[in-house]
């Protein structure tokens, strides 16, 4: 190596080798498995990948030690206008939404404010199903003649085992309805997470969109985050795209749903995500609780007609979900997971907690969630997130 004989350029290389960031440091990244991988080594699978896939962008966060090691941008916001993606584009989020949503409430529990088994019919002035909310069609007038909406806590809000169908339009006569008694089997379902939602607003008096900036968004310096659509965002937002990267039209959400309206960036999640492995807001019983196993889930799929499917495929990682989050078991610790889809996304992360390992993938593409597995293995050396389950058919398969 060189000698620097000029002192002051020495200190001014060192600086800028301390300020660049670990995206475009040259370092190896650790596996879960204690294998590693550099840095320029995930660049190239992750272009191969999205050339191979058809995938129009990735943002992508690698964690190691509690912290991100690998953070960096892919391919195209949007692909008509061949405006390139980065770490501070505006993403719809999906229901990564659902995660920052149930990190909120474990504070409120912290801070017993909320009982999550509790029925929250308890915590409200009127009967549940005299309420009208403009706006926004969730009044709870259709569950007037099943009482089974008593029975309803927090925790199968958190957990998905209200009974509640995913999302009301979704069924054939778009009425809300208790499809199995509460409590006693796993359904993914925005509708128990906005029931939650609506709940906790009537018991802090304050806006869920509020709420968020002041428990999450504001603490954890996350500046382009937000349930309602941002003024803002117009200039630097990603579009969602088919699998032949035509656009989809983005919606934008005028009333925060704390299920599936949160719009962020990667720069942005990947602060929340930090929080999350460091623990940060929560205590130790707390974020314990948050991921550990309320429910197994034996469904052979999480959702379509497998959904109903039940089989023992993943008793080896004791699939299952805690508040707010996925959870599993494997050779290498716990991990918990949430993904976010929707027409033109698709987005995954993991954390190991007990490895100090996690990733965080968001995709602008419906070809997007066709290479997480892949990226999974290659990244983190992740071969345990269920991806059939999920729904995350490798390309190379369809």
């Amino acid at each position: 190596m060189k000698k620097i004989n000029d002192p002051g350029k020495a200190i001014l290389l060192f600086l800028l080798a301390a300020l660049t960031p670990p995206a475009v440091r040259a370092q190896d990244i650790q596996r879960i498995d204690g294998s590693t991988i550099s840095t320029a080594s995930l660049r190239n699978n992750i272009e191969r990948l999205l050339q191979k896939a058809n995938v129009s962008g990735l943002c992508i966060s690698v964690f190691n030690n509690n912290e991100p090691v690998f953070t960096q941008a892919f391919g195209l916001a949007n692909v008509p206008l061949k405006t390139p993606l980065t770490t501070s584009t505006v993403l719809y989020g999906a229901s990564f939404s659902k995660a920052v949503f149930g990190w909120i409430v474990m504070q409120l529990v912290q801070e017993k404010k909320i009982d999550l088994d509790k029925p929250l019919v308890a915590y409200l002035s009127k009967p549940l199903v005299d309420y009208t909310i403009p706006g926004w069609n969730r009044g709870y007038q259709q569950l007037v003649n099943d009482d089974r909406y008593k029975m309803i806590t927090g925790r199968m809000c958190l957990n998905h085992t209200t009974g509640f169908p995913n999302w009301r339009w979704f069924e054939g006569d778009k009425k809300l309805k208790i499809k199995f008694t509460p409590g006693t089997r796993y359904s993914y379902s925005g509708e128990g997470i906005y029931l939650l939602q609506f709940v906790i607003e009537q018991i802090t008096r304050k806006d869920y969109e509020s709420i968020a900036q002041e428990r999450a968004f504001k603490p954890l310096h996350m500046i382009n985050t937000s349930y309602v659509w941002q003024p803002g965002y117009n200039n630097k937002t990603a579009v969602g795209h088919n699998s032949r990267g035509e656009p989809y039209e983005f919606f934008k959400w005028k009333e925060a749903s704390a299920g599936g309206s949160m719009c962020t960036t990667l720069d942005d999640y990947t602060k929340f995500f930090t929080a999350l492995m460091q623990q940060k807001l929560l205590n130790k019983p707390v974020f314990n609780e948050m991921i550990s196993t309320q429910v197994r889930i034996r469904s052979r799929q999480q959702f379509g007609p497998n959904a109903l499917a039940d089989t023992n495929e993943n008793d080896p990682i004791q699939l299952g979900y805690g508040l707010g989050f996925g959870v599993m078991h494997t050779s290498f610790g716990r991990a918990f997971f949430k993904e976010g889809h929707d027409d033109g996304w698709g987005h995954y992360s993991i954390g190991f907690p007990d490895k100090g390992i996690a990733i965080i993938m968001m995709t602008n593409n419906d070809n997007g969630e066709s290479i997480f597995k892949e990226l999974l293995a290659t990244a983190i050396g992740d071969s345990f997130t269920p991806w059939y389950w999920e729904n995350y058919i490798p390309y190379d398969q369809k």
